[in-house]
């Protein structure tokens, strides 16, 4: 099974995948948001080279594990693109993806302004991963 993942921000939505086999997330790429919920050509593009079963959608939450500011946003989001791209959603908790993100980035040598594209999908597949794990365990 093979899931896709977006980091749902206010201006960019970081997408992730996983291979074929469902093991494994990797960085896709970052798009401006307006774009993945307009459905415009670009994330189209997306779904058709990736081919995804399910759409994974980060959950803010609190570091107490309640849902954050951003969650009810998020998931409205999150269910409009789903519905879109007719494919099931799922949920994974998003704390400290991003933080994570920019710890990888820092040791790949990337500085605060040229990692700013690319933290988004660096957290979208910490957290797929985490949940392609999940289904597997």
């Amino acid at each position: 099974m093979r899931a896709l993942a977006l980091d749902i921000g206010e201006v960019r939505i970081g997408i992730a995948a996983s291979d074929a086999s469902g093991t494994i997330a990797v960085p896709v790429k970052v798009l401006p948001a307006a774009e993945v919920l307009g459905g415009a050509r670009s994330f189209r593009y997306v779904l058709e080279d990736y081919e995804p079963d399910a759409l994974v959608c980060g959950r803010p939450k609190t570091l107490s594990g309640e849902d954050g500011p951003q969650a009810e946003r998020v998931m409205a989001q999150a269910r409009q693109i789903a519905e879109a791209c007719g494919l099931p959603l799922e949920f994974e908790d998003e704390r400290l993806s991003s933080q994570e993100a920019k710890r990888i980035l820092r040791e790949e040598g990337y500085n605060e302004k040229s990692m700013r594209g690319r933290v988004d999908m660096v957290a979208a597949s910490l957290f797929l991963q985490t949940w392609l794990d999940a289904q597997r365990g």
